[in-house]
């Protein structure tokens, strides 16, 4: 089983991009998925935390995630306010969002680092809700490239999915390119 934590803020779409995540899976041939939230005060931009877990056979288990195999920031000043590294696995690997490269950070020599500019991407795909880059579906381009159990192809089809139109295609190539220029550090 894999088990991903994303965090993010109030209405950056943590919790939609697990949705989505497991939605893939789904496509995928996972029959065992999972994604929830966990809201501390529940208000836009306070500190939020999204769950998903991926697996071959039913899943059971209802508690949070205490230790994921990946962790997923969103949102970069969350990097100085929360231990991100908190119960990773130390196999595990850490997705960012940031306009650093993986080894950047003091962690990437402890652990696998993906590191994309998902904030670009969404500027560039016209991604803007309220004039703030969406990174929830570009974010999401990067688990493919640091795992198996999901592909790009599935990613950019959820993504369609979940947004019609015109809007699901502009989510979807962002996720693309995301997934081609994400960097990890081993």
């Amino acid at each position: 089983m894999l088990e991903i934590l994303f965090h993010g803020r109030g209405g950056q779409g943590a919790v939609t991009a697990a949705n989505v995540l497991v939605a893939a899976a789904l496509k995928d041939g996972h029959r065992g998925v999972q994604a929830f939230p966990l809201f501390g005060s529940e208000r836009r931009g306070a500190p939020v935390k999204a769950f998903a877990r991926i697996a071959d056979s039913e899943v059971n288990l209802r508690s949070q995630i205490y230790n994921p195999d990946i962790v997923v920031v969103v949102d970069p000043a969350l990097l100085k306010m929360v231990d991100v590294t908190e119960g990773l696995k130390p196999t595990g690997i850490l997705i960012l969002n940031t306009t650093s490269g993986p080894n950047a950070f003091a962690f990437s020599k402890k652990y696998r680092v993906a590191a994309v500019d998902a904030a670009a991407i969404s500027i560039k795909h016209k991604l803007l809700v309220g004039g703030i880059p969406v990174i929830n579906t570009p974010i999401l381009g990067c688990i493919p490239r640091v795992t198996d159990l999901v592909s790009i192809e599935s990613i950019e089809t959820a993504i369609k999915e979940q947004w019609k139109g015109e809007a699901g295609v502009r989510n979807a190539l962002a996720a693309r390119e995301a997934y081609e220029l994400t960097e990890v550090n081993r």
